[in-house]
């Protein structure tokens, strides 16, 4: 058999030969360094064998960043964790343990509870193990077999999940710790340089509420202590970062266990909500969008309609009036649906684009709700666009543009997802092959950097998912875009054409702030609080040095009244009030005392920076701030 190497050369092997054989017939250091196989772009074990005619990638401890490789060792790092435990808490039972983004966490059922000071422990049971040094080795067995075997161990998790599994059984051993697994590993974990837990948290057995609750265990490993320390390091800063903490001291919003996951917005918050919702106007003003405004509660008859019952209704508050069954609107498209078949309409309106940044409600569970990331009360800058079939691609295109200019505005790069058809869709094949096409086009169009996700699209149509880059390097998941060609049919909606004949109507379905609500947490993350001055919600703050220039100081506001200005003139000193504005992440912060004058005025940059400027100096630097 054959194999293709990352050079298109080819490497000739012995028939079922596995990833190492591969690695070794190239050389022994490379064999030994082998953490993984790439194999027709799917990950895949070394230990595995490959197939005739494949290309394959082999990675290795040296790479050190590549998120595959990292899979791996933290996949291993996952069990030595579970090995751990065991030891430490006999009679626990394990769940599962996945490698996840930063990291990997594992689920388990301990006799008694445990607690944060648990975790040291746990760890220094993980070094011992390093110090001794582990190999996984891996095995198939009929499904019997591994029932057996977890059987006897009490391990009914583990029981269960070989009864939803089809075909053999892999297994794979470290130590006297054999696991239920997939895959895949590192050979041995002499490339486990760093490893750290990180916290506990409560997860339902399989997500569900009505599961079993048990204790999830957080960590992360690298290949080297310095990555995990720079690591640590970004994780603190993200803390810093963190919406809940400064959204409560900036004094932005808060929110209220009398309606959980619903976020009460302050004034100073609402500055930021309403220059985004400038913004939002603004350009949708310019691209042609027409703002309109619908209902927030329709009967269940409707979203049947729209195909959202049965697929989002639990997602969504339901109410019965007058023997009637309604719901609280989770999405706008039903509402924009009946907004354009309130009449014929001719190709000569298309395209038609309606804007609403309407409220929105979703039933999400408790457990999921996360500050202004993950919300109930949900604020989309929703926008549907209905088309012709030869008009689709120019909309795309034209959205995808606008995301580049919205997101560029904040200092973030966009990049994509291609969400491809799942399982469960709604309409032909050759439907869904004409939308994806158009979608991809788009992005390649727009030059945006994308990915597959295979089967992630919506139900009723592909969709592009856009990321931002923040200032620490997180991608977070914004707008979205999704090209839609069965609500139209479902409401019965067409259009006539010039040769006067009904025709198929096409919607494209976007939001690109995602929601207001997420778009501003991330924001705050994303600046640490110290927003940009035509977003700051207090831009400036005067503080008279004594009571007897407050006079003086409230004029000099008022000179700055164009901007959002505010006078400090609390009995504190001088030097608390001017920490009070660098804790509040003020930009500018003017002191007035007996030296100062319009023509020499004391201003204190957000970081410490001071200088001396006269009014007019200063209002024509922050006219220029201001623009956006």
């Amino acid at each position: 058999m054959r194999v293709i190497l990352p050079d298109s050369s080819e490497l000739e092997l012995p028939e079922g030969a596995t990833g190492l054989d591969a690695a070794a017939a190239i050389g022994p250091k490379l064999a030994k360094e082998a953490v993984l196989v790439r194999a027709n772009g799917r990950v895949q074990d070394v230990r595995l064998p490959l197939e005739d005619g494949q290309p394959i990638q082999i990675l290795t401890t040296r790479d050190t960043e590549d998120p595959d490789a990292l899979y791996v060792l933290r996949h291993s790092a996952a069990h030595l964790l579970a090995e751990a435990v065991r030891r430490l808490y006999p009679g626990t039972k394990i769940a599962i343990g996945p490698p996840i983004e930063n990291g990997f966490y594992y689920d388990f059922e301990f006799p008694e509870p445990i607690g944060e000071d648990a975790l040291e422990k746990i760890e220094a049971e993980i070094q011992r193990e390093l110090k001794e040094g582990r190999a996984w080795e891996r095995q198939e067995v009929a499904a019997d077999e591994a029932k057996r075997l977890f059987a006897e161990q009490g391990e009914d998790y583990k029981v269960e999940l070989v009864d939803t599994a089809e075909g053999d059984i892999s297994l794979y051993t470290q130590g006297d710790f054999t696991d239920l697994c997939r895959g895949p590993h590192l050979q041995d974990s002499k490339p486990i340089k760093a490893i750290k837990l990180t916290g506990l948290a409560g997860a339902y057995w399989r997500g569900d509420e009505n599961n079993t609750q048990l204790t999830r265990i957080y960590g992360t490993a690298f290949y080297s202590q310095a990555d995990l320390d720079a690591y640590l390091e970004r994780v603190e800063e993200a803390k810093k970062r963190d919406h809940r903490r400064l959204g409560v001291q900036l004094d932005l919003v808060h929110f209220d266990e009398h309606s959980p996951g619903s976020p009460l917005w302050h004034p100073k918050g609402m500055v930021i909500w309403n220059e985004l919702e400038k913004i939002r106007k603004r350009e949708n003003d310019k691209r042609g969008y027409l703002e309109v405004k619908t209902p927030i509660i329709y009967n269940e008859e409707t979203f049947i309609t729209s195909g959202h019952f049965p697929t989002y209704e639990d997602l969504m508050f339901k109410l019965e009036v007058d023997e009637h069954r309604w719901a609280m609107k989770a999405m706008n498209c039903p509402g924009h649906m009946l907004l354009f078949g309130s009449k014929l309409r001719s190709y000569r309106e298309l395209p038609l684009r309606y804007a609403e940044p309407a409220p929105l409600h979703r039933n999400e569970i408790t457990g999921t709700l996360h500050g202004l990331l993950r919300v109930r009360h949900v604020t989309q800058d929703d926008a549907h666009i209905f088309v012709s079939q030869d008009q689709i691609q120019d909309e795309i295109a034209g959205v995808v543009d606008y995301a580049n200019y919205l997101y560029g505005l904040f200092g973030m790069t966009a990049s994509a997802e291609l969400a491809t058809r799942p399982d469960k869709k709604i309409g032909t094949d050759e439907q869904w092959d004409m939308t994806e096409a158009a979608l991809e086009e788009a992005v390649k169009l727009n030059e945006i950097p994308y990915e597959i996700a295979e089967g992630e699209g919506a139900f009723y149509g592909p969709k592009i998912d856009l990321f931002m880059d923040d200032a620490l390097g997180r991608k977070w998941q914004m707008g979205t875009i999704q090209l839609d060609s069965q609500m139209p049919s479902r409401f019965g909606l067409k259009y006539v054409g010039p040769d006067n004949t009904e025709h198929d109507l096409y919607v494209v379905h976007r939001a690109l702030y995602g929601s207001f609500e997420r778009f501003i947490g991330i924001l705050i993350e994303h600046y640490g609080g110290s927003f940009p001055f035509w977003l700051a919600p207090v831009q400036l703050r005067v503080i008279p040095v004594g009571a007897d220039h407050r006079e003086a100081a409230q004029a000099l506001a008022e000179k700055l009244g164009e901007f959002r200005v505010e006078v400090d003139d609390s009995d504190e000193t001088v030097g608390k009030r001017i920490r009070n504005a660098e804790v509040e992440k003020i930009p500018h912060v003017i002191v007035w005392g007996d030296k100062e004058s319009e023509d020499a005025l004391a201003v204190r940059e957000r970081g410490g920076e001071q200088s001396t400027k006269s009014l007019d100096a200063l209002l024509a630097e922050l006219r220029d701030a201001a623009k956006v």
